[in-house]
């Protein structure tokens, strides 16, 4: 599954202002649950102040996401852009680099798009619920041990607790040397949330209306269940590096098919037996796809010479080629 890959897009002015037209959020989807027979408590809420009594029984809204937009004075893209974050991450995936560069939703607005950045129900900004009255498990948590290998960076024996001492996969693209401010940026997570997390990003589509959806890792998992239920919300779909593939029909499968896909993986995944997995779920799906008449197509950037891309290329090094061909891409579906 070799790409042809279009020509990238590039970014020649990366410091001239934007002419914004509107920068805001809203929150989508999300039900109300009311708790009762919750005990009272005394809480110092107000630091230095007194102490006062907090009733927890009542109404909570719960389920929503969290979407940040931002809609440019000169847009010249018929359609925004909305992204999707990964596992145990948030909205910050999108924004800047570990590093401090300029992240994707800064790309793609100076390539004229607007963008929507979104945080999916129970992670960053569209905030957490009571458990185990609402959420009936706690939260599990990334641990950067865990992330060193599971975003490909380096073996996992090459992570220590000393920076200094860390090994790192040659020519690794990610900027290890920041790895500390990219674990800074993990929230917790529910693992049995997805029905909850794909109906609030559907009240987030309705919302918004079509949008090219660039979406990572369990937010790719995401995007292809998305694209089987509203395909009509979605002009084009990029994934990137999708933990797994979602269960279809036939019905689905050809409602899918009428969106052009694009899948990208990066390197090392020969090194990462968990990626293999993953993707031994997700190219028999590509087929499947295609099979159905889709229109798809797999940047897989090493076979194509561009290496050291680790799980997160939106922010490594090279962000910036690998958006521009993600951006030359869809220019050319003519949306």
């Amino acid at each position: 599954m070799n790409a042809t890959y279009p020509a990238a897009v590039k970014v020649d002015d990366k410091t001239s202002a934007l002419s914004i037209r509107e920068l805001g959020s809203f929150l989508a989807g999300g039900r109300t649950v009311t708790l009762s027979d919750r005990p009272c408590q005394r809480v110092k809420v107000a630091r230095n102040g007194p102490d006062r009594i907090v009733d927890l029984n009542g109404d909570y809204v719960t389920g929503q996401c969290y979407v940040q937009f931002v809609r440019l004075s000169d847009r010249n893209q018929p359609f925004p852009v909305m992204f999707w974050h990964g596992g145990a991450m948030s909205g910050v995936t999108w924004e800047t680099t570990p590093d401090g560069r300029a992240g994707w939703q800064m790309y793609f607005l100076r390539q004229g798009y607007d963008t929507y950045v979104c945080d999916a129900h129970e992670r960053g900004r569209a905030g957490w619920s009571p458990y185990p009255d609402i959420y009936k498990d706690a939260p599990i948590f990334r641990t950067s041990n865990e992330a060193w290998s599971l975003f490909r960076f380096g073996p996992a024996d090459g992570y220590q607790t000393d920076p200094k001492q860390r090994v790192a996969f040659n020519k690794q693209q990610f900027p290890v040397g920041y790895f500390d401010q990219f674990a800074a940026q993990f929230v917790p997570r529910w693992t049995d949330h997805a029905e909850e997390s794909l109906t609030a990003y559907v009240e987030a589509l309705r919302r918004t209306g079509p949008v090219i959806l660039i979406s990572h890792s369990q937010g790719g998992n995401f995007a292809l269940d998305i694209v089987q239920r509203v395909p009509e919300l979605i002009k084009a779909l990029v994934v990137i590096e999708p933990a797994a593939a979602p269960r279809f029909t036939a019905e689905s499968l050809a409602k899918a098919a009428t969106v052009p896909h694009l899948f990208v993986w990066g390197d090392f995944i020969d090194d990462a037996p968990l990626w293999q997995g993953y993707r031994s779920v997700v190219d028999p799906y590509v087929t499947n796809l295609q099979n159905a008449g889709g229109c798809v197509q797999v940047f897989d950037l090493p076979r194509e010479g561009i290496r050291g891309n680790s799980h997160v290329p939106m922010m490594d090094t090279n962000s910036d080629e690998v958006a521009g061909l993600i951006d030359g891409w869809l220019r050319e579906l003519c949306l």
